[in-house]
């Protein structure tokens, strides 16, 4: 019997637990997504709205809202037919005014259980496409002169998060020590997959943090950075190739990652073709007044 239960920040293993169990290339959530996804910024996971749908222990399907009203679900194929009363759940949870949900190209049964709703996919604005490499003919790492790539201690949380606001400062970036903390803390960090570009006088100056689903055998890279005033070097090329090599030795078959794929932001899709990464399907993002 399918029961459906409120969940809460403490989740997130839950969560991963059906990431792991249905994963394809093509599906949009990783277990290192809801990883970061919920530890990453102070507070998020415990201001998400979240449910699940399981029969006895095994969870079949996963939604929860960013409010005022963002929905990221995921559904096991086989009960596909509980999207209706998933999205009636996100619609008594969602005080609106406009409602969103993101998926993939791929998710033919949430395309249309949206669209009987009256969501319909936004046709401009950015979008995310997915890479996938298949870690065969690994390029060299290559760093300039003085530069060097190490991983990540656990005393390193506070430099860490510096580092990775260093290089998202374009845009802003949440992430503080307490929270990487809370990163590290959580299933299936590992140092290892953690990897920064240091400078010759010793700042931290790039970097790509890796999550290796060992049942999958899949490693995802998220996120990325690099410093402004050091960019254009190959440092952010040389740290993701790096992650690559750390995969393949933890026995990895394939890498994943999910970058920017509208023409506002082409660079970093740019990047990971260079190093390998062949591009699939993208993401949609469905909105209803």
């Amino acid at each position: 019997m399918i029961t459906r239960r409120d969940g809460g920040g403490s989740d997130g293993g839950c969560l991963q637990a059906l990431a792991r169990r249905v994963w394809t290339p093509d599906r949009r959530f990783h277990v290192g997504d809801i990883a970061w996804g919920w530890h990453s910024i102070p507070g998020a996971a415990a201001a998400f709205r979240t449910s699940f749908w399981a029969d006895g222990d095994e969870v079949l399907a996963w939604a929860w809202v960013e409010l005022p009203g963002h929905l990221e679900l995921l559904v096991d194929p086989a009960v596909t037919a509980l999207l209706p009363e998933i999205l009636d759940w996100f619609e008594s949870v969602a005080p609106g005014p406009e409602r969103t949900c993101l998926v993939m190209e791929g998710d033919s049964a949430e395309r249309a259980a949206l669209e009987r709703r009256g969501y319909r996919p936004r046709e401009d604005g950015p979008f995310f496409r997915r890479h996938v490499h298949d870690l065969a003919d690994l390029p060299r790492v290559s760093l300039p002169e003085g530069f060097a790539i190490t991983q990540v201690g656990g005393a390193d949380a506070e430099r860490r998060a510096a580092a990775h606001r260093a290089g998202w400062s374009d845009f802003g970036s949440r992430v503080t020590a307490d929270s990487y903390r809370r990163v590290m803390a959580t299933h299936p960090y590992q140092e290892r997959t953690d990897l920064v570009v240091v400078s010759p006088d010793g700042e931290w100056v790039a970097s790509a943090l890796g999550w290796h689903d060992d049942v999958n055998r899949v490693g995802l890279v998220e996120p990325v950075s690099c410093a402004p005033a050091f960019r254009g070097r190959g440092l952010a090329r040389a740290v993701n190739t790096a992650l690559l090599h750390v995969f393949r030795d933890l026995g990895a078959t394939s890498s994943v990652i999910l970058p920017r794929g509208d023409d506002a932001y082409p660079a970093p899709g740019r990047l990971y073709r260079s190093i390998g990464y062949r591009p699939g399907a993208r993401t949609l993002l469905y909105a209803r007044p």
